[in-house]
């Protein structure tokens, strides 16, 4: 009896865990769509009041304040307050932050450019803007681009932590995946306005 208790523990402890697993990898994907079409959304808005990260508004592009509110829409079983962080980076030839030849995942944007990280604040119900720069002008997405300046692409990576039901594999469980798309290609009026590369 211990032991076919102890195969059904496991049983929904692991259901529960490829359900947060999915909701992570769907997650991404949604962020990732998301920002993929905001190339031309502009800086985005820096929090204000007592204990705001500094931030000017060049810092933060709208698009990736927009992917972190449409991870929060998903409308996932996760509870967002599991979400450790989210970053948005502008992603090199091999999906990853920073220059090409990089392939591992930073936890923070510090010394990387073109990146910027989000977390959870609950005072705000939002995820806000923590660390990071990525001006907007400096996005490259002015079909078809060219050999200098092929069109970017943008990653998001999103740790997350699922808390254990059973305990019978620790407290809780480390999740994390990154997704990454190419910029949508901006209008005329945009490409031609000289504002993108």
């Amino acid at each position: 009896m211990p032991i076919l208790l102890l195969v059904v523990l496991g049983i929904v402890e692991l259901g529960m865990l490829m359900r947060d697993h999915n909701v992570v990898v769907s997650n991404t994907r949604i962020g990732v769509r998301i920002a993929s079409t905001g190339a031309g959304a502009g800086p985005g808005v820096c929090e204000t009041g007592t204990g705001a990260p500094p931030c000017t508004p060049a810092s933060a592009p709208a698009l990736a304040q927009y992917a972190a509110d449409a991870i929060q829409r998903s409308g996932s079983a996760m509870p967002v307050d599991q979400i450790q962080y989210i970053l948005v980076y502008k992603a090199n030839a091999d999906g990853y932050p920073g220059t090409d030849g990089n392939t591992t995942m930073p936890t923070g944007c510090a010394g990387y450019s073109n990146c910027v990280k989000f977390t959870w604040k609950a005072s705000s119900n939002k995820f806000r803007y923590a660390e990071g720069s990525w001006n907007s002008t400096t996005i490259s997405a002015c079909f078809p681009g060219t050999v200098s300046k092929p069109l970017d692409r943008v990653g998001i990576e999103m740790v997350a932590s699922h808390k254990t039901f059973t305990g019978l594999f620790g407290s809780s469980i480390k999740l994390e995946d990154h997704a990454v798309g190419t910029f949508e290609p901006l209008d005329a009026q945009h490409c031609g306005a000289g504002t993108h590369p």
